[in-house]
């Protein structure tokens, strides 16, 4: 007869545990079957999302709208001081939202995480736009400015909006 301290005993235990029984594993291995190709659709490699692209910052409209991000807060500079914790901010932020969520997707292990932080994103665009139309109206924009700004939006929107269809397959 063997003996075994109450440590070996724990120990096999817990790797039984985890391990389980060989017909516990193959029942496992059923079930994953079953739900493999339910979890590969929904898990994505970074490899297959972005085929050749070792960064976020290699997205073209992540890209795009960093320089928005750039070009809102130069002009922002010059609306009035009173502005400065309403419109001001609140353009800021919709416009830094965009490349932050398109960044955040992309380290995502998920195309529906993925597809989720993008749009948020596109949804920070139509804030964006809704703002940069307030601010033509209290005349703090002109009206090449205002254009310009929108048309970049809307250049934005139709790229997010190219990567979420070609995400959703």
């Amino acid at each position: 007869m063997r003996y075994e301290s109450k440590a070996q005993r724990h120990k096999g235990t817990e790797a039984q545990r985890h391990r389980g029984t060989e017909a516990q594993r193959h029942k496992g291995t059923e079930a994953q079957s079953d739900k493999g190709t339910e979890a590969q659709r929904h898990k994505v490699t970074k490899a297959q999302r972005h085929r050749g692209m070792k960064t976020y910052k290699d997205l073209i409209v992540w890209q795009k709208s960093m320089d928005l991000v750039t070009e809102i807060y130069k002009i922002t500079k010059t609306f009035p001081q009173e502005e400065k914790y309403g419109l001001i901010s609140q353009i800021r932020r919709s416009a830094v939202s965009v490349p932050s969520n398109i960044a955040e997707g992309y380290g995502r292990s998920s195309a529906d995480d993925y597809l989720r932080f993008l749009q948020i994103s596109i949804s920070s665009i139509y804030e964006m736009q809704t703002q940069i139309e307030i601010a033509y109206n209290l005349k703090y924009l002109s009206n090449e400015m205002f254009q310009s700004l929108y048309e970049s939006t809307r250049e934005i929107e139709r790229m997010m909006s190219s990567l979420i269809k070609k995400i959703k397959g």
